[in-house]
């Protein structure tokens, strides 16, 4: 059956991917004063943009008072800005300042180099056709997720 063959090849994937995840982490990344919690949170949110707490609390799956307190000390900072919506007081936005996209691009750099050295020994062939099944699988997710959305 196709689905069980899907759904066993993914969950080996995720495994694989868990791993590779797992060798990043232990790599010697120096984030400074931030946590990995917070140097991740500041990256999502440069990529993602200026963003409402509340849709990055449910995108993260993090309840919103512990996005707040993740955010004081890049706030403080000036690394992240706050600010409240004038249309409607309940709405908090925030967004990387200048700063905090030069340390976020710093911090996506060291991860990139990270996953460089995981693949340092990989041969042509083999990269050639990771590429283009990461291709395909990207463009069949981006479909699902647009579909869903």
């Amino acid at each position: 059956m196709v689905r069980k063959e899907l759904i066993s090849l993914l969950e080996k994937n995720i495994i694989l991917f868990a791993k590779l995840s797992e060798r990043i982490n232990r790599a010697n990344l120096d984030f400074g004063n931030y946590s990995r919690a917070q140097v991740q949170l500041l990256v999502r949110l440069y990529v993602s943009g200026r963003t409402r707490l509340k849709d990055l609390a449910a995108r993260e799956f993090v309840p919103a008072p512990n996005l707040c307190a993740a955010f004081r000390k890049m706030e403080r900072d000036g690394i992240v800005l706050r600010a409240v919506d004038e249309n409607d007081r309940r709405n908090t936005w925030y967004s990387v300042t200048d700063k905090g996209a030069k340390l976020a691009t710093h911090f996506i750099d060291m991860f990139h180099h990270a996953i460089s050295i995981i693949f340092k020994d990989i041969n042509k062939d083999d990269e050639e056709k990771l590429i283009n099944s990461f291709k395909t699988m990207n463009a069949i997710l981006v479909k699902m997720e647009n579909k869903n959305a």
